[in-house]
């Protein structure tokens, strides 16, 4: 019975339908998503190789950034190139194995960005409000514990939504309204009963949204209290400005997030799902480390140097 099972599963395949809809559009959105992520590949892997090869940007800070920057670069290349490929291709099929990598990836890579963007708050929290003892408590065996910890909780907790996925049957060829494999698409097409792998996942996304947001804004609601009790105007504009591209880089991040989440899953609403999805796969990864590296003299400056001089950090 369990090879039955396994060979039945092995013979599944899902239809990805994209933005079939719109036949016209597709060369178009073809040159534009291949833009965005030429843009996002080149953005974050020279936002790591700056910091990793600048001694000047060896601290915390820089050190979160550029595990950020490397899972923007991964989530967004588990989901565009096959973005890209359904666009120019007529068969628009993904197996079920590929469409379960795909969902096990990305769910690794969205829950490590949550908790990534926690950790930067908490950096930023040390170094306004407790800037005399930064060094002592981002060590380095700190930061190395906060990153594994992140990259561990979101592999657990993909980990368990796969398990659950796979536990669903599935009946041949199944058409899935989207252009990713993410878990609602999944579910929906399911001959079982998917209610407790759907429970699963919104617990583990209201968890996940709940506790880092608390972070986030408790860390935030200290910086502000400590900058308000700064004497000088110049020490609280230079305390902000730590601060501003990370400021910029929540709302987009979990706005996007808690938008999905709102939004009814049902036929009315696929085009917007699909417009957000977009925005959220695609487009974010490419935006945070421009957001960094625009409004960040740091960076400009070595990037800068990098180019004028590629011998200069050797």
């Amino acid at each position: 019975m369990l090879l039955a099972e396994a060979n039945q599963t092995s013979e599944v395949t899902f239809i990805l339908l994209g933005f079939s809809e719109f036949p016209d559009v597709q060369v178009p959105l073809f040159l534009v998503f291949l833009t965005i992520y030429t843009v996002t590949a080149v953005g974050n892997l020279s936002m790591i190789l700056i910091i990793r090869i600048n001694p000047k940007l060896h601290t915390p800070m820089y050190f979160f950034l550029s595990h950020l920057s490397f899972i923007d670069f991964c989530y967004s290349t588990t989901v565009t190139p096959k973005l890209l490929e359904n666009l120019v291709m007529e068969d628009r099929t993904i197996s079920f194995t590929g469409c379960i990598t795909q969902f096990f990836l990305a769910c690794i890579f969205v829950v490590a960005e949550t908790f990534m963007l926690a950790v930067m708050s908490y950096d930023r929290f040390v170094a306004v409000c407790h800037p005399l003892l930064y060094i002592v408590i981002m060590s380095q065996k700190l930061c190395a514990s906060l990153v594994i910890g992140t990259y561990t909780w979101g592999i657990v907790s993909s980990l368990t939504l796969t398990y659950f996925v796979l536990a669903l049957s599935f009946c041949g060829s199944n058409v899935i309204n989207n252009f990713v494999c993410e878990h609602s698409a999944i579910v929906s097409v399911s001959c079982s009963d998917p209610s407790i792998s759907q429970m699963l996942c919104f617990i583990i996304t209201i968890f996940d949204e709940v506790s880092s947001l608390f972070i986030i804004l408790s860390t935030y609601i200290s910086i502000f209290g400590t900058v308000m009790k700064m004497p000088s105007t110049s020490g609280c504009q230079k305390a902000f400005s730590t601060c501003t591209s990370h400021l910029n880089t929540i709302p987009v991040f979990h706005g996007t997030v808690l938008f999905l989440c709102c939004v009814p899953n049902s036929k009315n609403t696929w085009l917007i799902v699909k417009a957000v999805s977009v925005f959220y796969t695609v487009v974010i990864p490419m935006l945070n480390p421009l957001i960094y590296s625009l409004r960040n003299k740091d960076v400009k400056k070595s990037f800068r140097k990098l180019m004028n001089h590629p011998t200069l950090f050797c």
